[in-house]
């Protein structure tokens, strides 16, 4: 995410192109709601997401830095950042998440053959449940969040 560029955000789509060593050309994973709202209010400096006004190219390259004072801010015990992805492999099995659709979302290979080669999903499908896990997530943290109030708002153009 440290490489992620505004260019790789479709927020029209609610989408984002990651980069990843499974897939070397990338992949896209669905924009979730908050996320989008989140990233949405990030200054748009440059063409890296998360700019960095004193980094000599403009962006963080170690999120490890940033990881630790956020913890450290928040008071809570020592968390890699390779176990927040371990976080969201336990924790989707509360919102029943198919394991195809969660493998799909963090960039795992799947093993079983039909995985592989025959099942195919769209970034729509991978949207219902990625959202719904993250409308789970703010549940639970108690974060109260409205949805419909962080879309844009569709105004009709050239009706008479």
């Amino acid at each position: 995410m440290a490489n992620l560029r505004w260019s790789d955000i479709d927020f029209q789509w609610n989408s984002i192109w990651v980069k990843d060593k499974v897939e070397m050309q990338g992949r896209k994973i669905p924009l979730t709601p908050y996320l989008r709202n989140l990233i949405n209010q990030l200054p748009r400096r440059n063409q890296w997401v998360f700019s960095s006004l004193s980094a000599k190219d403009g962006r963080y390259k170690d999120p490890s830095v940033a990881h630790q004072r956020v913890l450290q801010l928040a008071e809570i015990p020592h968390v890699s950042i390779h176990a927040l992805k371990r976080t969201f492999l336990s924790l989707v099995e509360w919102t029943e998440m198919p394991k195809g659709v969660c493998s799909q979302i963090v960039g795992h290979k799947e093993s079983a053959t039909a995985e592989r080669h025959y099942v195919s999903r769209p970034l729509d499908l991978l949207a219902i449940w990625h959202t719904k896990y993250e409308a789970w997530i703010l549940e639970q943290a108690e974060v109260d969040f409205n949805v419909e109030e962080s879309l844009p708002l569709l105004r009709v153009v050239g009706a008479k």
